[in-house]
């Protein structure tokens, strides 16, 4: 690698944790370029200044920045920089943010040259015509599509530190054959597979190299058995302890064969990610979602009943025509199938996303700075929208982050959309945030709410939180605790002043 190479490869991720998948693939692609390349990643916590210095210091001619909806606030701010300080330092601009010319944010004026889509094959070209003066003329560039069998793979430059410390990304497919409009997999026109005896070699020589957690991107996992199968098949044959493995997939298609090979794997080594959405059939048709809804419910159950599988499923809220209600409706039912997580998401509009035509007819309107979540719509108000939000992140606290377990059935009684949704606003009126609530005061808030606005036994409440309490080993000791033992101290008093008085 150069001391000062002509090209960088960044990115801001949005945790250390995470890899840039997109900018390993660029790099095993660079070609003759590579040992004048290197890859330079930062995180949205670090300063737009800093992130200029630091790769203003490698003195490049070409900076390449993949960009996403949860980055391009500090992509903008570093790019505005860089062209105030290095004019002359070229600034090539990829990633899902940019693809959808005209379509795209301001900090494109700002950049050089803009790729849209794939980029193993145009950016490292687009690179060799720079550094020869031979500079094209459209400043925005459709990347061309390459076979993947013809794509080289970028596992090898996972490095030490990514394999102690970080997220390890695999793909055994690309494309995703539904069209949900919420999506940008709906402008996908087909799905196509790496051909398996090459990412096997790759997946054999990462599990050499000690990675042990394996998330992979394929937005349909489960599409074609007979692949899916022989992935399985692939890992089980090397399973360890500590083997983990993380699936998106179609939550609808489920079949025998695979069925049988995911009840030979040992509890805690499957993560499947299933995207419900909704349940509600009008909407589904009204953002061409195929799914079958019954298929969906038998299939969750099924996973949880009979496999160790952690299953995190999804709901959106804010879709064309979706009221409170229905939102309700839908999450009652997912409930009802007992998932480990439902992981509540509030609409974001997308760039280039075919939902996009629903705008006006719908009166979607969306927060004008990323991630563009849904401000209101023609049948939700943005008093509801915000409940929705502070009810997806006390859930998280309480739902999903499964510390709750002896409490949560107390509050999820008949109903369990409203009820929550009850507690979530007594939450949000008595914490006055649904942020860095400390773990003991959420206790006793919800100490608080179960016994005076829900009316529950207070004995009851007391028990299954002191369950959860010791199960999570939590220090310290609540207040309603605290209040308990200084009536019975208070009794203990009169009692030992009765008894001495007859000494």
């Amino acid at each position: 690698m150069a001391a000062f190479p002509l090209i960088l490869l960044s990115t801001v991720n949005a945790r250390y944790m995470h890899t840039a998948f997109g900018l390993r693939y660029l790099y095993a692609n660079m070609g003759s370029l590579q040992s004048d390349t290197e890859i330079i990643e930062f995180t949205i916590q670090q300063l737009a200044i800093n992130i200029a210095e630091k790769l203003l210091a490698k003195q490049p001619k070409i900076i390449g920045l993949s960009v996403y909806i949860w980055n391009i606030e500090e992509i903008s701010k570093t790019v505005a920089m860089l062209k105030q300080i290095a004019p002359d330092v070229l600034i090539v601009l990829g990633g899902p943010e940019v693809s959808h010319h005209p379509d795209v944010p301001a900090v494109t004026d700002l950049a050089d040259y803009v790729i849209s889509g794939a980029g193993e094959v145009s950016f490292p070209h687009l690179c060799e015509q720079l550094l020869t003066d031979a500079r094209p003329d459209n400043k925005f560039i459709e990347g061309k599509v390459q076979p993947l069998d013809e794509i080289a793979l970028p596992y090898q430059y996972y490095n030490d530190e990514d394999i102690r410390t970080r997220l390890i990304y695999v793909e055994a497919s690309r494309g995703c054959p539904f069209k949900c409009e919420f999506c940008l997999s709906a402008l996908d026109k087909t799905v196509t597979a790496f051909p398996l005896e090459s990412f096997f070699d790759a997946m054999e020589k990462l599990l050499q190299r000690g990675v042990r957690n394996f998330k992979f991107i394929d937005r349909t996992f489960n599409l074609k058995i007979s692949t899916s199968v022989a992935i399985l098949e692939f890992f089980l044959e090397r399973m360890t302890d500590d083997l983990y493995l993380h699936f998106e997939v179609v939550p609808d298609n489920l079949p025998d064969k695979l069925k049988v090979i995911l009840q030979r794997f040992p509890n805690n080594s499957l993560q499947f990610e299933i995207g419900v959405q909704t349940f509600d059939a009008e909407i589904q048709k009204l953002i061409s979602r195929k799914q079958n809804n019954e298929k969906t419910k038998e299939n969750i159950v099924w996973l949880r009943e009979n496999t160790g599988a952690h299953l995190h499923t999804d709901l959106i809220f804010g879709l064309p025509s979706d009221t409170l209600e229905n939102f309700g409706h839908s999450f009652d039912q997912l409930i009802a199938l007992n998932p480990h997580e439902i992981q509540l998401g509030i609409l974001k509009r997308l760039r280039g996303a075919p939902l996009n035509r629903h705008n006006e007819l719908y009166q979607l309107r969306y927060n004008p700075e990323a991630p563009y979540n849904i401000l209101t719509t023609r049948d939700i108000t943005f008093n509801e929208m915000q409940r929705v939000n502070r009810f997806a992140r006390y859930w998280d606290m309480i739902g999903n982050s499964g510390r709750f377990s002896h409490t949560l059935p107390l509050i999820l009684t008949d109903d369990a959309f409203e009820r929550f949704m009850q507690l979530s606003d007594q939450l949000h009126l008595r914490a006055g945030s649904s942020w860095k609530i400390a773990l003991k005061r959420l206790f006793e808030l919800i100490y608080e709410i179960l016994t005076e606005h829900f009316a529950l036994s207070a004995e009851t409440v007391k028990h299954a939180l002191a369950l959860d309490y010791k199960r999570i080993k939590l220090k310290g000791i609540p207040a309603y605790e605290q209040q308990g033992m200084v009536e019975k101290q208070k009794r203990q008093g009169v009692a030992n002043k009765r008894q001495l008085s007859h000494q």
